[in-house]
């Protein structure tokens, strides 16, 4: 019961009123980007791949040598088939371009951004081209005819440079010698759904220092003092939890785009503050405090409006408030000093395509939940999927996420460099 009521203080994130999605751009009019549009789009899509290889034999004279030979061949092509259907990622690419890429992530994982960078130039070849032709003189039939071919032709590209975008986020994950966590099924009565492994290590090594200890409060304010508690399973609403994982995804964007901020200045050594030791930060977090030792109304109400981790939505994650579990650290504290405006523009996704690959992903992990509104506009939580699922496999889900989210801005900046498709 415990476990349930720290996950349902969560759906806050789904309906903040001061998070909207417009144009297909996540935007925030406050900096609590952990907040999700409840609107996102949901398809229960694997990744699959169909064996390429075929081995071809000379015809033998003698038919008995002519069967053996055949059914070798049959054999070791069920086996290719049985190999191949194994899902490398929850979500299936469909475009011509993303199963190609989806082959190579297979068989050549290493020639994935040789084989993205062919594909951005002929993106860029036909887009270019489009570009220069002309509209038919004459209006009626022929002029929307030609604008619905360029449409057409504009959302291929688009579906394709998504594909890329995720093709690049599994092959980095696939780099890390990590493994992305399958589809969600329904769960098992007798036990919980998490059987994926434990990769906590390897998905730390994967932040600097400070992204992680900032990444240690959001668990923190998720999981509240559950943060160690690795065995206990809990029974919870399956669309909460892909609610917590699509914000988580959103979280790890941001924190790569601040901490990449960061580090370049911690490096020029034109950090806001004197001296980037623990002590400093310390001793900035200890002037928001008052002499008897809690903060002051003003600096709490700062801190809910600059911590990208903390929601100001009724019902924290924890029974502990706001601060419970948190730490002080270089980053937070980098955080704080940033503006409302600054902090909305660094929360933002910046591409389309972004935040389509969070909502597809998403879906494919989790499946289409099924949402039903009450006459009095709220949602009806009965016909919610139930889940049993580990505290351990819980945050092990939000670290994927952090992770996913952390290589989302990482390629986008990439293929942006390649193929211009980032608003300004």
């Amino acid at each position: 019961m415990e476990a349930v009521a720290v996950l349902r203080s969560s759906s806050g994130i789904g309906k903040h009123p001061d998070f909207v999605a417009k144009s297909g751009v996540l935007t925030a009019s406050a900096p609590h980007f952990v907040c999700l549009s409840s609107k996102l789009r949901f398809s229960n899509v694997w990744i699959k791949h169909s064996p390429s290889t075929y081995l071809s034999k000379q015809r033998q004279s003698r038919s008995v040598s002519r069967s053996r030979k055949s059914t070798i061949v049959r054999a070791s092509a069920s086996q290719d088939s049985t190999e191949s259907a194994a899902p490398i990622a929850p979500l299936q690419l469909e475009s011509p371009v993303g199963q190609f890429l989806a082959q190579i992530l297979r068989s050549h994982p290493h020639l994935v951004p040789a084989a993205v960078d062919q594909h951005l130039e002929q993106l860029q070849t036909s887009r270019d081209a489009e570009k220069q032709k002309e509209e038919p003189a004459s209006s009626g039939t022929d002029l929307v005819l030609y604008r619905r071919i360029a449409e057409v032709k504009a959302n291929e590209r688009r579906k394709a440079l998504e594909e890329i975008l995720y093709a690049l986020i599994v092959q980095k994950f696939m780099d890390a010698n990590v493994s992305l966590i399958p589809t969600i099924l329904s769960s098992d009565p007798s036990g919980p759904v998490d059987t994926w492994p434990d990769q906590e290590k390897k998905l730390e090594q994967l932040h600097s220092t400070e992204a992680y200890e900032m990444i240690q409060n959001h668990l923190a304010l998720i999981l509240g003092n559950r943060v160690a508690d690795s065995s206990t399973i809990a029974q919870i609403s399956k669309l909460r939890v892909g609610q917590v994982y699509a914000a988580s995804v959103m979280y790890g964007y941001f924190l790569k785009r601040v901490d990449q901020r960061f580090q370049l200045e911690k490096t020029m050594k034109i950090l806001p503050y004197a001296s980037d030791e623990e002590s400093d930060t310390e001793q900035a977090v200890a002037g928001q405090m008052n002499p008897s030792g809690n903060k002051s109304s003003e600096a709490s109400s700062h801190a809910e409006q600059t911590h990208p981790e903390v929601s100001s939505s009724p019902g924290n994650f924890s029974s502990g408030g706001f601060g419970y579990g948190v730490k002080s650290s270089r980053l937070r504290t980098y955080v704080m000093s940033f503006d409302a405006d600054t902090l909305q523009r660094y929360a933002t996704i910046r591409s389309k395509e972004g935040v389509s690959i969070i909502e597809k992903h998403t879906e494919a992990l989790f499946g289409r939940p099924e949402i039903v509104i009450t006459p009095q506009g709220t949602v009806d939580s009965s016909k919610d999927e139930q889940i049993r699922i580990s505290f351990g496999g819980l945050k092990r889900l939000v670290l994927e996420a952090v992770t996913f989210g952390s290589f989302l801005w990482d390629v986008e900046s990439y293929v942006d460099l390649r193929y211009h498709f980032v608003a300004n």
